[in-house]
């Protein structure tokens, strides 16, 4: 075996031996699997991702012949990604992370150099280094290391958000161009602006429902997509009123839609396959699995929101108590949004008064789903509001509560002088018994205790469960 193929052969086969060696000697923790093959799924497209830089920058060079991936040999992509992604959560799960990167920083040191002649460094090759550091290990690592301790959840949902769009917008296509090589990118790259932004923009909004399910499943279920980090509460609130397969729904319309645009029908079969995955293996697994864990109110939630054919109008589990939306009596602009959801019908919402608030002065209209999740405040509240009407208004809301979208538009409303004003409350209508040693909470919404006694109040309110409509 010549040198080269001793490289190629070692560069596959010893991390990977080295991964099951590991995976059989060390105790079986708990969710360490899973979270090991997130971060080998992380490392896949952020390593491609670094290929396509380092062809531009010219970092390093590939001196092989056959099995290549974008310049690069399939058999080390993949042994890189098996040392990056899953060996260090393997071996180093319970070591600091800037360990860790500067273990591996050494390893690769080392190795990098010693992969001659296959990989050819140039004298920029530590640039390289550093953007890999960045976009593969680091992430990956994080990924991995909340998934296993159960930590950050909504930054997972984000990694998650960032993985999926990943894989299937960018590696998967890059994986059918490889097999059946044509036009490439070529199709998205050499249209007409115009057309182009309207197929990115369809795409987009294709993408806003999963990406909104799961940040319904971060917020409200407390837990992700994967089956090994599922919701630990049963999701029926934001477009799960109206669909209860979002996620799957999204990937399958976007998977078609940009095989569509990429003019390429294998990246559109993609799509297809994934629909027909999530009708049958996926939906008969998925159901059994919900029925274990959350029963009949699971099967009840089932019998009214289908899969695949949305409804028109929310539901919501009899048995639940109402969401709350707090809008201010004595606030011009704030009446007016009060008015404007009466006058358009919302249901399964009762609007009150903000003044009337039972433990705090409220500050921003305020959204409370009064099954002991968190509230939102200002747009995010008037999003939540929106899930309350009809199935184009929930679509617009998910569309507002989505990380940066929200933020942005409050703090245009907030610079139009629609900021946040001190609403005094009127009275206290609960037993002091019920919510605690005082009633008046004061005015600081982030308090210990004010969230204490909120909690408090959800617990012994005994709101009315019949839908109301607003006429």
């Amino acid at each position: 075996m010549g040198r080269v193929a001793a490289v190629r052969f070692m560069g596959l086969y010893v991390p990977v031996i080295a991964a099951f060696l590991l995976a059989f000697l060390r105790p079986n923790r708990k969710r360490i699997f899973p979270a090991a093959l997130l971060g080998f799924v992380w490392t896949l497209p952020s390593m491609l991702a670094v290929q396509l830089l380092n062809l531009h920058f010219g970092w390093w060079r590939f001196n092989a012949l056959g099995g290549l991936f974008r310049g690069m040999p399939v058999d080390l992509y993949l042994g890189w990604a098996v040392l990056w992604g899953i060996l260090p959560i393997l071996s180093f799960d319970e070591t600091g992370i800037a360990w860790v990167s500067a273990a591996f920083f050494g390893i690769d040191l080392i190795l990098m150099p010693a992969c001659s002649p296959v990989v050819a460094l140039s004298h920029r090759w530590l640039i390289g280094e550093f953007v890999a550091l960045g976009l593969v290990l680091v992430p990956a690592q994080l990924f991995a290391r909340w998934t296993i301790n159960d930590t950050h959840v909504k930054a997972r949902a984000v990694l998650h958000v960032l993985a999926a769009g990943a894989v299937f917008l960018f590696l998967i296509p890059e994986v059918v161009f490889a097999v059946r090589p044509g036009h490439k990118w070529d199709a998205l790259l050499f249209e007409p602006a115009w057309l182009r932004s309207l197929e990115l923009q369809a795409i987009a909004l294709l993408g806003v429902v999963g990406v909104s399910a799961v940040q319904e499943f971060a917020q409200r279920g407390n837990g992700t997509p994967i089956p090994y980090d599922p919701p630990k509460q049963l999701v029926v609130s934001g477009l799960y009123r109206y669909i209860s397969n979002p996620m799957q729904l999204s990937c399958a319309l976007v998977m078609t839609a940009w095989g569509c645009v990429l003019r390429n029908p294998w990246v559109a079969a993609a799509g297809i396959m994934s629909f027909l995955y999530s009708l049958g293996l996926a939906a008969w697994d998925e159901g059994e699995d919900m029925r274990v864990r959350f029963g009949k109110p699971w099967e009840e939630y089932r019998n009214n929101v289908k899969a695949w054919r949305p409804r028109l109008t929310p539901w919501h589990a009899p048995d639940r108590p109402l969401a709350r939306l707090y809008v201010a009596e004595t606030c011009g602009p704030c009446s007016e949004v009060r008015r404007w959801f009466e006058s358009h019908g919302a249901v399964l919402l009762h609007v009150v008064a903000a003044e009337d608030h039972p433990t705090r002065d409220l500050r921003r209209i305020t959204y409370d789903p009064m099954d002991g999740s968190d509230v939102d405040e200002g747009v995010g509240a008037f999003a939540r509001g929106l899930e309350h009407i009809n199935l184009g208004w929930a679509f617009a809301g998910a569309c507002l509560r989505l990380p940066g979208i929200k933020h942005l538009v409050q703090i245009l409303l907030d610079g139009s002088g629609l900021g946040p004003r001190s609403i005094p409350r009127r009275s206290c209508k609960l037993p002091l018994a019920a919510l605690g040693p005082s009633c008046s909470v004061g005015t600081a919404s982030d308090d210990q205790s004010v969230h204490v006694a909120d909690r408090k109040w959800r617990a012994v309110t005994n709101l009315p469960h019949e839908p109301r409509k607003f006429r």
